[in-house]
């Protein structure tokens, strides 16, 4: 065995011992913070210039495709 070996092992060592409600709660904590930042952006950033309906504005479609995936990740 290379010493990459005992290093890729060692690592391996290492992300087992952390349970998987730790990983989901880090996963969709991550998923809901960048929910949160997309909330927060300006309207003016997330609309194109000649924008006149109200779904051209991104930010829309950024939280529902957020949602989408908070509600998959913590249900399954």
């Amino acid at each position: 065995m290379t010493p990459l070996h005992h290093i890729g092992n060692f690592i391996r060592e290492l992300v087992i011992q952390i349970p998987l409600w730790c990983v989901r709660i880090l996963f969709l904590g991550t998923l809901i913070a960048v929910f949160l930042w997309v909330l927060r952006l300006p309207r003016e950033t997330t609309t194109p210039e000649n924008a006149t309906h109200w779904y051209q504005n991104l930010k829309i479609w950024a939280c529902l495709a957020l949602a989408i995936q908070i509600v998959i990740y913590s249900i399954f």
